[in-house]
């Protein structure tokens, strides 16, 4: 056996039901690999498919789909390394989140989840022994398993010599700490070297962050690939006395808070534009921040020349007379409710004759406190409280990256925000974020009258809220929340 080892990463962003692009893209990398040298290439949890394709995992034809193209990549990569790649898995009755290793022509080996998130449709499968590639072997606890040191452990104590942990974890604030040290623990416990291996790009309201990461034995970092980029990586692992040790490579710097949002809501809607289809989007143009921060953010996201602001004045003739014609039925007339209606069917039918995704700005304050917007397709703003905006908007200000696609001054208005928009922000901060109740607020320092006027808007608002258009998460949702766990967990 060889005393050196070379594994190629694929920090990818593949696209959900897309069965064909995405085995394109394990093509590529496993070529990448094979150029290189690799003896095995690795991607992430739930390649194949794209994660999070709900609507689709329970479709037979689909499943089908799935082990026709799984063939098709295990016959063409049988002569070079082997390929891992997360897809679902029927065995039985059952519908598992495996782990596929692709060698010989063949589906070698599928290492099953053994704990699967909350609410998904997968069913947990039995602890999964390491499997040999090139007489190396090695333990893939999947996504949640590797949070917790069950399945690591015994995979260790039968024998793996290294563990490669492929996921599909979307940014959240904190999210990034709480991986480290999760995987930290890992290798304190089992002694063994580590790669963690994430997805990259957006989905809807997810957006995968990438950050891949390598850690040696006694927890010290050997790799760190870029957040939000795409990467494919040759990674060289040497045998010593003492076992396996990860070569030292790039240690790419990683964001600030800050900019970890911001490139989240751009990645995000970028991501969300081209899966659709899409390549230009609308906005109304408004006064106040909102709507100047999430132009921004579709200017870095899409190109200036790819964002259409347009003010939609709605009133005079047309408004007067169906505003007549209601009443003359006998019908109760809300002037706001009419305007708004109309501004919606205006902007809805100019962006699609323009062929234009719609977009919304609108932040979690406003949303929650009950004020109306027209739909749309797309609220990159969704998931910020209105101080949370103003604070990227000084950001952005400050603030140019390559990676953006818009001026290197953004000129977004950056006013202090008032006393009252901060209370309300930290009042639905208790509210929301951390399910608790008015006398949670109290306790907090806030006014009761104020706390409850707060609890009583968001309450009567949910219904709307719920409607609202999907935006980028950078907040955890509520524990109750029926979503994946790794959503808040990171």
């Amino acid at each position: 056996m060889s005393d050196r080892f070379r594994l190629t990463l694929g920090q990818l962003n593949p696209t959900v039901g897309d069965l064909p692009g995405n085995a394109a893209l394990a093509r590529a990398a496993w070529q990448a690999g094979r150029d290189a040298g690799a003896q095995l290439v690795a991607l992430p949890e739930l390649f194949l498919t794209g994660h999070d394709a709900k609507a689709l995992l329970l479709n037979p034809a689909f499943q089908r789909d799935v082990v026709t193209h799984l063939e098709a990549l295990a016959a063409h990569c049988a002569d070079g390394p082997a390929l891992a790649l997360g897809a679902p898995w029927v065995e039985g009755a059952k519908l598992h989140n495996a782990y596929l290793i692709l060698q010989g022509g063949k589906v070698a080996q599928p290492v099953l989840q053994h704990g699967p998130a909350r609410h998904s449709h997968f069913d947990a499968g039995p602890i999964s022994g390491p499997y040999a590639v090139e007489g190396l072997r090695i333990g893939s606890p999947i996504g949640a398993d590797g949070w917790t040191g069950d399945v690591a452990e015994t995979q260790a104590e039968t024998g793996a010599e290294f563990l490669l942990i492929p996921n599909a974890a979307p940014h959240l604030r904190g999210a990034m700490d709480r991986r480290l040290n999760h995987m930290v623990a890992r290798v304190i416990e089992t002694e063994l070297p580590l790669i963690y291996l994430n997805m990259v790009g957006g989905q809807d309201e997810a957006v995968y962050d990438g950050s891949s990461f390598a850690l040696n034995p006694g927890g010290q970092l050997a790799l760190q690939l870029p957040a939000f980029d795409r990467a494919i990586t040759h990674v060289d692992l040497e045998r010593a006395p003492e076992g396996w040790q990860i070569v030292v490579g790039d240690l790419a710097s990683q964001p600030s808070a800050l900019e970890r949002d911001y490139r989240t809501l751009v990645v995000g809607l970028r991501d969300y534009v081209a899966k659709a289809g899409a390549s230009k989007v609308l906005i109304e143009q408004t006064e106040g921040r909102d709507a100047a921060l999430a132009a921004t953010i579709a200017g870095d996201a899409l190109g200036p020349e790819n964002v259409r602001q347009i003010a939609v004045p709605v009133g005079g003739d047309l408004q007067s007379t169906l505003h007549a014609r209601l009443a003359g039925l006998g019908a109760t007339v809300n002037a706001d409710g009419l305007a708004l209606a109309l501004r919606g069917l205006m902007l809805r039918a100019l962006a699609e004759d323009a062929g234009e995704l719609l977009l919304t700005a609108q932040n979690k304050s406003a949303a929650a406190m009950g004020q109306s917007t027209v739909p749309s397709d797309f609220n990159p703003i969704k998931d910020l409280y209105q101080t949370e905006v103003l604070a990227l908007c000084q950001w952005r200000n400050a603030t140019h990256r390559a990676w953006m696609r818009g001026p290197a001054s953004a000129a977004l208005p950056q006013r202090g925000h008032s006393q009252e928009e901060g209370a309300v922000d930290d009042i639905l901060r208790i509210l929301e974020g951390k399910n608790g109740s008015v006398g949670d607020c109290v306790a907090g320092g806030f006014d009761q009258r104020t706390a409850q006027e707060v609890a009583a808007r968001l309450l009567s608002n949910q219904p709307q809220k719920n409607r609202s258009a999907p935006g980028p998460r950078v907040t955890a949702l509520r524990p109750e929340h029926p979503y994946p766990a790794h959503w808040r967990d990171g």
